[in-house]
């Protein structure tokens, strides 16, 4: 069974009466556990920017990231039925919202996006894996435009971040690897830009409040500064070994 908030198989027992939750940190191939590219990320230093976030909202920081966090995750599950062909709305049968329009704002300028340059859809949340790095993850996107091919990823977040770039990098990596194929381009979609509208020079996708954003470093550069983090990370964590839960879904006090 697919969980959305956890985008992993829930194992359910056949009796149903427990159930178990995976480490989303981890994937599992070949018998082995390959830590998520994002885990390993979190390795990469947060810089005096979050440094300084931090110490502005205090105590509120676990509860704004996630809030960010449920957002993001909306925003890419109604991408995913809208690349169903499904009808998504924003009020209800009653004429209410149903859900916040900060959300919605972003689904539409992922919309823009896609009418506006009128991609041509490879894959959607594709699983990957890298022998060369050890690691595996989930891309939100491969498709072609105007005969490039992209690997995007999307984004919900007020600041750009070097992890995007690295993140990035190490999905090119994977699909090219999984895939056989080399990215032309990869770049992440800021669906939180500052961006007041096309790019005139029609260099850039760019639209209102939303861009398509591509490091200034090379893939290689990329990869190089992965392969350090993931250094670091191995040293942290010598065993890769998921942390599962389970727990019965049935009780009754003994007599």
């Amino acid at each position: 069974m697919i969980k959305k908030s956890y985008n992993r198989i829930l194992e359910i027992s056949d009796d149903h009466k427990q159930i178990t939750l995976p480490d989303s940190r981890y994937y599992r191939r070949n018998g082995e556990y390959y830590p998520s590219i994002t885990y390993v990320l979190n390795c990469y230093p947060k810089g005096k920017y979050f440094q300084d976030w931090l110490k502005k909202v205090g105590h509120s920081a676990d509860w704004i990231v996630k809030k960010a966090s449920e957002e993001g995750t909306k925003v890419h599950e109604m991408i995913e039925e809208y690349f169903t062909g499904a009808e998504l709305t924003y009020l209800n049968d009653s004429g209410y919202p149903k859900m916040d329009p900060n959300v919605w704002q972003m689904f539409l300028r992922f919309v823009d996006f896609w009418e506006t340059h009128n991609p041509t859809l490879i894959e959607t949340e594709v699983h990957l894996f890298s022998e060369e790095l050890k690691v595996a993850g989930t891309c939100d996107l491969i498709c072609e435009i105007d005969g490039e091919l992209w690997v995007i990823d999307f984004k919900t977040s007020n600041h750009l971040q070097t992890t995007y770039d690295l993140q990035g990098a190490a999905y090119a990596q994977c699909y090219k690897e999984c895939f056989g194929k080399t990215a032309d381009r990869v770049g992440v979609l800021w669906l939180k830009s500052k961006s007041r509208g096309a790019d005139r020079s029609g260099t850039r996708l760019k639209g209102k409040n939303w861009e398509v954003y591509e490091s200034p470093r090379t893939q290689e550069e990329n990869i190089d500064i992965y392969k350090a983090v993931k250094s670091i990370f191995d040293i942290e964590n010598p065993k890769h070994k998921p942390a599962t839960q389970s727990f019965k879904t049935t009780v009754k006090r003994s007599v």
